[in-house]
């Protein structure tokens, strides 16, 4: 599954959230199939054997190390790496079509934190309850509210992500603490005749990742704590989605921007064409160290922003699920117990591949190399987690079609707000 935000490649994610909210219906359990899961769940659970661990093709590179390190010190029980698409659409169509079958082909699979929730759902994870269980207590909590769904973890957290403030350190002494400081400092790019801010407002899976930032950050949630019940059109989320919106009017976001993936938001500011922009780390490297960089040396990273203080990032990652229908499921969970330790993570860190290990952040070596490390952490302590609903398709469609359309003049904030709860609420039933 491609894990939106955790990398310059995988900005293909946000086909996720245009997939057919019909495919629920096309996957549903029946009862019949559903006490078959629940049986499946109690089967395997001191097996040990070969297993198979599926992952899309943009990032598998990232386990190779850590599949090797396993490997050699398990011999009767190795793990194959099985590649999948690079699509995301194309990742999950595969096993979707192998849960379907009941079959165990894939022991461990590498889901995008927005569909563990869809897949726990269906009943084709085994929960991480009992014998199953795994140790999470030292992981960055965002991490593991992405792999619960109804009180349950259904998964481990593999890897994480964050978004940053990057800005001209050239220009600007001192970052900003909240976005009306944050406006305040345009003047600074109007001087220099900069875009002010730069970030993700094409109509995909950015805008719901940017949506649900300003949501967040001012004091609003996407769905209730049930997981379901929309609650956008609560004052807190109407006044982060209108200062989304009047920051487009008014100029702070650039009017090319409803055009901006992560790749046009990291082109312009490693070209030097904006005072700010939002995007994932994997950017530092860009601006820092490529040839092409216009602001390397001038420019540095801060946290997220919002109404009051530091901001809510939207979460990205991985986690790593077993399959319900797994006959090695003893070794399946020794398997991504072991994805978690430092070693492993460390790794994940050098390759700017943030890890869920919160101790890594702390690592005084890893920080002289990766400076921004400490700015992620702050980020991914304050990281909300998109809603985890097997319906999250259809409520990321329901918020860049009404977000959109707010931008573009079409509909009222209160309007959009008002027609998002009800996209959402049809999804649901």
């Amino acid at each position: 599954m491609s894990s939106y935000g955790r990398s310059r490649r995988n900005s293909k994610g946000g086909i996720l959230a245009v997939l057919l909210t019909g495919v629920l219906a096309l996957t549903g359990c029946s009862h019949g199939s559903g006490d078959n899961a629940a049986r499946a769940a109690q089967r395997n659970i001191h097996e040990r054997g070969p297993i198979t661990f599926a992952m899309g093709k943009n990032d598998i590179a990232n386990l190779r190390p850590v599949v090797d390190r396993w490997n050699k010190d398990h011999p009767s029980e190795n793990v194959t790496l099985h590649e999948l698409a690079g699509e995301a659409d194309s990742q999950r169509d595969t096993l979707v079509q192998s849960l379907q079958a009941r079959s165990g082909e894939f022991d461990v699979i590498a889901l995008d934190v927005i569909d563990t929730a869809s897949f726990a759902a269906h009943q084709w994870l085994q929960p991480l309850t009992g014998d199953m269980a795994v140790d999470m207590t030292h992981l960055l909590p965002a991490t593991v509210e992405s792999a619960t769904y109804a009180g349950t973890v259904y998964a481990a957290p593999q890897n994480t992500n964050g978004q940053l403030l990057f800005y001209r350190s050239d220009l600007i002494k001192h970052p900003p603490h909240t976005w009306r400081e944050l406006t305040q400092d345009c003047a600074i790019a109007t001087r220099h005749k900069l875009d002010c801010l730069v970030s993700q407002l094409k109509q995909y899976e950015g805008l719901t990742v940017n949506t649900s930032m300003f949501i967040n950050g001012w004091g609003g949630q996407i769905v209730g704590a049930d997981g379901f019940t929309p609650t956008v059109t609560s004052d807190p989320a109407r006044e982060g989605i209108q200062t989304l919106v009047d920051a487009y009017k008014d100029g702070v976001f650039p009017k090319r921007v409803v055009s901006f993936t992560e790749e046009e938001t990291n082109l312009a500011f490693v070209n030097g064409e904006a005072l700010f922009a939002i995007n994932w780390p994997y950017m530092y490297e860009n601006a820092g160290t490529s040839d092409d960089s216009k602001v390397k040396g001038k420019f540095a990273v801060a946290p997220l922003v919002g109404k009051d203080g530091v901001g809510a990032s939207t979460l990205g990652g991985y986690n790593n699920a077993i399959n319900v229908y797994s006959e090695h499921k003893a070794t399946a969970r020794d398997f991504i117990a072991f994805v978690e330790n430092r070693e492993n993570q460390l790794g994940f860190a050098q390759n700017s591949f943030p890890p869920v290990l919160t101790s890594i952040y702390d690592d005084k070596d890893l920080i002289k190399e990766h400076p921004y490390l400490p700015i992620l952490k702050t980020s991914l302590e304050n990281a909300v987690p998109r809603p985890v609903s097997p319906f999250y398709p259809a409520i990321s469609k329901a918020i860049q079609d009404n977000v959109y359309a707010a931008l573009s003049g079409r509909k009222t904030v209160v309007q959009a707000t008002k027609d998002m709860t009800s996209a959402i609420e049809v999804a649901e039933h």
